[in-house]
């Protein structure tokens, strides 16, 4: 069975909210930009865990604003490499998509976990937070990879809602970079 791994950005207070700048209208977009140039191992470890799978599982916000900006980019191993994967995008009201190598799917809980019986190398999710939520609601994580940055903003999208339920998670991977990001990789514990 595949394996749906999650990658978010996150800051100390939780938030996962427009960490790139321009994807809402959070008045502190763009947290993380700071930090991008600092250290090359943070891109590293990005490239190389697109690398290592071989389809993305992407929420409609977040498959619309991948879908305006990679298809026009090019080079590096990133821009090809997420242009050229299978793309499934979870949405009830998308009717089709242009992004090459694109599909819909209507249902988390039956769609997606039957992607995950499907043949093929592990799926990672980007953001997506409306998926994520639903994907941990219905236990269809596998893995939680959270790239911590030492910024609070005070509020704005969590991942991790007031809705009382109760996850475990294993520590799996733990890695401190010289700017101050942790890199943490955790397994669900069922």
């Amino acid at each position: 069975m595949r394996k749906i791994i999650v990658t978010e950005f996150i800051t100390l207070d939780g938030v996962i909210e427009a960490p790139g700048g321009d994807e809402t209208s959070h008045p502190h977009g763009g947290w993380q930009f700071k930090y991008r140039n600092q250290d090359p191992e943070t891109g590293k470890y990005k490239v190389d865990e697109l690398a290592a799978v071989d389809t993305l599982l992407l929420g409609r916000n977040t498959f619309e604003l991948f879908a305006g900006y990679w298809p026009g980019q090019t080079g590096g191993g990133f821009a090809e490499r997420i242009n050229q994967l299978p793309k499934y995008v979870v949405s009830r009201g998308l009717q089709k998509v242009e992004w090459n190598n694109s599909h819909i799917l209507r249902n988390v809980a039956k769609d997606v976990a039957a992607l995950k019986h499907t043949d093929g190398g592990d799926i990672l999710v980007y953001g997506s937070a409306t998926l994520v939520k639903s994907l941990l609601h219905h236990n269809l994580v596998d893995e939680l990879r959270l790239m911590v940055y030492p910024v609070t903003i005070g509020g704005g999208l969590r991942l991790f809602d007031d809705n009382l339920e109760l996850k475990n998670f294993a520590l799996k991977y733990a890695r401190a970079v010289d700017n101050g990001v942790l890199i943490l990789e955790y397994q669900p514990v069922v």
